[in-house]
């Protein structure tokens, strides 16, 4: 098995100092690598797995880091390997499902710069960027905007422009996105095929971070009402979208609705997409709300209405250290 300091960037890929005009060094010191232990009876523990692995990046200068947020939801440890070497714990502050991010603190002395935050939506199709990773240039990727687009992600996921970046960091998770002038302008969420052989990431912007950035310091979330969660996971299927899979405790499944079964419509109103079906959904009120769906099932049209939860209900807290 490889370890994190054995495996490099192909050396064709990596980014140059000299292609930059900030200091590319300095700016790839942020870059923090984070791992994650959750318990064995967490809520995420059978889809995301107990031990989790990816990187961060210092936003502030008193140790904050920033991460996608799968890597931290319910972890009760948390480690952070620093460029100078250190290895340092650090404290889940806040994860947040909406936007998809992760705020973690470290809970030593950093000494570090942060990475300075950027405007996503500036960001043009074509840039020049660098996706990051701890360990500097060869664990960093050289790449560029492909596209900025919706996005819609079966956990009931939706961010109105997402930034994608070709060629894909292996190791995307959590990966710190920099601009053309050295700022932070948003954190690897996924890789994706592209076409036959090639892939790319798709990037979560560091905008929809910053109009809920004082809440997740201060509550440990966004101070919003929870949107209504189903916990069922959909697709689009042949222009239709489908019931792919279902949270065994969430409240689809105790509502009845099974693997399969295409998702019609949301209070009557066909949604046209997959994006189209959270947004109807979440149109309906705040978690708790009832929400009625009209699914197909084996030819039949059924009528079926669901109680919607809270998903951060089902989660462990993060543990006081």
């Amino acid at each position: 098995m490889t370890t994190e300091n054995e495996w490099k960037v192909p050396e064709p890929l990596q980014p140059r100092p000299e292609d930059h005009e900030y200091d590319l060094d300095r700016a790839l010191s942020a870059v923090v690598g984070l791992k994650s232990i959750v318990p064995s009876d967490a809520f995420t523990a059978d889809t995301l797995g107990t031990e989790r692995a990816g990187s961060g990046v210092l936003v502030r200068a008193d140790g904050l880091v920033l991460t996608v947020g799968y890597l931290v939801a319910e972890a009760e440890t948390v480690y952070l390997t620093l460029a100078d070497g250190r290895a340092v714990p650090g404290h889940v502050v806040a994860y947040d499902h909406e936007t998809g991010f992760g705020l973690v603190q470290a809970l030593a002395r950093v000494d570090l710069p942060p990475l300075p935050l950027g405007r996503s939506s500036a960001a043009e199709i074509g840039e020049r960027v660098v996706l990051g990773g701890p360990g500097g240039r060869i664990h960093s990727v050289a790449a560029r905007i492909v596209a900025k687009q919706e996005f819609a992600g079966y956990w009931e996921y939706v961010l109105d422009e997402a930034i994608f970046t070709a060629p894909a960091h292996p190791n995307w998770g959590g990966a710190p996105l920099i601009n053309a002038v050295g700022e932070l302008i948003g954190i690897g969420s996924l890789q994706l095929q592209q076409g036959r052989g090639s892939f790319l990431n798709m990037v979560i912007p560091v905008d929809v971070l910053k109009p809920v950035f004082d809440d997740l310091m201060l509550l440990g979330r966004a101070n919003r009402p929870a949107r209504p969660w189903l916990g069922l996971y959909a697709a689009e299927v042949e222009e239709k979208v489908v019931t792919v899979g279902l949270s065994e405790a969430g409240p689809a499944a105790k509502a009845g609705v099974q693997t399969g079964d295409i998702l019609l419509a949301v209070a009557g109103v066909e949604p046209g997409d997959l994006a189209g079906f959270y947004r109807r959904v979440w149109e309906q009120g705040p978690a708790g709300a009832t929400i009625p769906l009209t699914i197909v099932r084996d030819g039949r049209t059924l009528e079926i209405a669901i109680v919607s939860a809270d998903r951060s209900s089902f989660l462990k807290k993060p543990s006081v250290h």
